[in-house]
């Protein structure tokens, strides 16, 4: 298989007429007073409950860190965060009730246990500078080892990232390579205020001593200190060249710091997956459908951008919150996104927003000055996020619009 055009085609492939969501939660799983579970505890709840659904379980190196079902999948992430992503669906309602019997089935073991889930963007002990990353503890996979490594060179935040931060991801299909830019392009101009209007902290006023010195978006400021060759916004987005070839381009040029084939993890720093082919690492004349479907899937999987590109959009700038909350988020994506007319009317006012460097600096005057911020055109972020409510809500129905409550 040649790799390069799989992964154009593997994009390419998410082309859909639906207009579907998919919602992942991450939740910190904790004790009484705030410290995370331990790895054999999470693990072996995990694999009770797929027992339980005769669901198929996940392994890795050897561990359960996961399973999924016809609803939902359960992973389990880098310092025993616990993240459920509920399949693509055009109805909220049934995003919530999927999530109500993911609760129903945990929450009562858990509490048995002694702990309790925790939706917020940052672990509060850490937050609150009671403890650092380094007094936790990773899950005993190969791929947090050999990440871990690697980012003590490349940025301050790898060990907050893996360690201390959990994210809500709404994902959005896209009809077409033209509309995938369309959706993209505007996710991207209004991320700044997504991130302000969702930001999820424990503490209004805390600050992560020597860490974090702006007071909002810890997540954000944590994930853009971890590697500038993998966060951020994906590159060449707002160009006028951006494809389909251009994302297969950047991914295959990414350095994946780990590759998972055949079942196995090596540690491979910087070399991309171009690298990997042509030091013979990966023969491609050896590489059939489905080793190559699972290789991209890892190469994808290896871009931490504000929004990954799969077979979908993959919208990754938003704290962990609380379902209702996070319901609130999904509609007002739908209300946007599945909106041509709202596209149309974001792009013309926003169109002065023509490169990254002015996102980012309005992400930058929001760590600083909240919903106070004054980034486009003169207005505040609360008054855009006002703004953009109200865009939604003009285009969801009647049963739709309870969920939009920030």
């Amino acid at each position: 298989m040649d790799l390069l055009k799989g992964i154009e085609n593997y994009i390419m492939s998410g082309e859909t007429t639906k207009e579907r969501l998919g919602l992942e939660i991450e939740h910190f799983v904790v004790d009484e007073k705030g410290f995370p579970i331990e790895f054999n505890r999470i693990t072996t709840l995990i694999r009770d409950v797929a027992v339980e659904l005769n669901a198929e379980i996940d392994y890795t190196d050897g561990y359960v860190v996961g399973y999924s079902n016809d609803e939902y999948s359960i992973t389990l992430e880098p310092a025993c965060q616990l993240e459920i992503s509920i399949n693509p669906h055009a109805s909220l309602a049934s995003i919530e009730k999927i999530y109500e019997g993911f609760t129903k089935l945990f929450e009562p073991r858990l509490q048995e246990m002694g702990y309790h889930f925790v939706m917020k963007g940052v672990l509060p002990l850490v937050e609150l500078s009671a403890i650092t990353p380094d007094e936790l503890t990773l899950s005993p996979k190969k791929r947090y080892e050999y990440m871990d490594r690697y980012f003590e060179d490349t940025g301050k935040c790898g060990k907050y990232m893996m360690r201390s931060t959990a994210a809500t991801q709404v994902s959005v299909d896209y009809k077409n390579e033209k509309d995938l830019i369309r959706k993209l392009v505007i996710l991207e101009k209004i991320s700044p205020i997504l991130m302000i209007m969702f930001e999820n902290k424990k503490r209004h006023n805390s600050v992560i001593k020597g860490v974090i010195d702006k007071p909002h978006l810890f997540r954000t400021q944590i994930w853009d200190d971890v590697d500038p060759n993998r966060a951020g916004f994906f590159p060449g987005s707002l160009l006028g060249d951006f494809s389909y070839k251009r994302i297969a381009k950047e991914v295959y040029n990414l350095p994946l710091i780990l590759l998972t084939d055949e079942g196995n993890t090596r540690y491979v720093g910087s070399k991309s997956a171009k690298d990997l082919v042509e030091d013979n690492i990966i023969n491609e004349d050896e590489v059939d459908d489905k080793r190559g479907f699972s290789l991209i899937e890892h190469f994808l999987s290896m871009g931490f951008y504000h929004f990954r590109i799969k077979k979908y959009i993959e919208i990754r700038v938003v704290d962990a919150l609380p379902i209702d909350k996070a319901l609130g988020f999904a509609s007002l994506i739908k209300g946007i996104v599945y909106s041509n007319k709202n596209i149309d009317v974001l792009l013309d006012e926003l169109s002065d927003i023509d490169s990254v460097d002015k996102i980012k600096d309005a992400i930058i005057t929001i760590e600083e000055d909240g919903l106070d911020a004054v980034i486009y055109n003169n207005k505040t972020a609360e008054e855009w996020a006002e703004y953009l409510t109200k865009l939604a809500l003009s285009e969801l129905i009647d049963e739709e619009r309870k969920y939009l409550r920030v």
